[in-house]
């Protein structure tokens, strides 16, 4: 699920493509933008190219012009939403994560779109969900490990842990939550991934 900093993308290939004027790439930037609307308010779970199509109010073609596939266009539409609710906040990684899961939260859609490209990602078809995903969480346990051996370095984190392994867990805890959170609102998203700094603090 989206970050605090841009999500890891693949190669282009697997986002679409651009169109080859500036008034393509206005045109595809408009049916992401369209498509987030959509599937936040609805969730892309089950819905084929077509009735995405219809829901976004324009053509089957339109959509096949600049995605190859369904799974190319969830793809492209959870890629754009997480760049635009990236901050350029300077946050920890627990409080990054809680602040992302957080905020996520408020977006149910784009919650499930996450959940459904990585359902995507386990079936042995499906090469643009699964490298998206793949270097979504590569790019991100080295992200958050690097954070994690800076703040063990200034002695806000315990160092006795290994940061690579704590970095994998972080990422489990908070899409593991917030799949929870899907399932039963009632869940303490922020309180739960807050636990880790507590558990993370120098003792």
């Amino acid at each position: 699920m989206p970050t605090d900093d841009a999500t890891a993308v693949p190669d282009g290939a697997a986002l679409g493509r651009e169109g080859a004027y500036a008034k393509g790439v206005a045109r595809r930037r408009e049916i992401l933008d369209r498509a987030i609307t959509v599937f936040a308010e609805r969730g892309a779970s089950g819905a084929s190219l077509r009735s995405i199509a219809r829901a976004l109010d324009v053509s089957h073609a339109a959509l096949l012009h600049y995605f190859d596939s369904r799974e190319q266009l969830l793809v492209a539409v959870y890629d754009h939403a997480a760049r635009q609710m990236a901050s350029a906040t300077e946050l920890g990684p627990v409080e990054g994560l809680t602040h992302a899961a957080s905020r996520n939260v408020a977006v149910p859609g784009l919650v499930e779109l996450y959940s459904t490209l990585v359902a995507n990602a386990l079936e042995s078809d499906s090469d643009a969900a699964r490298g998206f995903i793949a270097r979504r969480f590569a790019d991100l346990r080295v992200q958050l490990a690097a954070q994690l051996r800076a703040e063990q370095a200034a002695g806000t984190v315990r160092g006795d842990v290994d940061a690579d392994e704590i970095a994998a867990l972080l990422i489990a805890a908070s899409d593991g939550l917030q799949i929870q959170w899907l399932l039963e609102p009632a869940v303490a998203l922020e309180r739960t991934l807050g636990a880790f700094g507590t558990l993370l603090a120098p003792r």
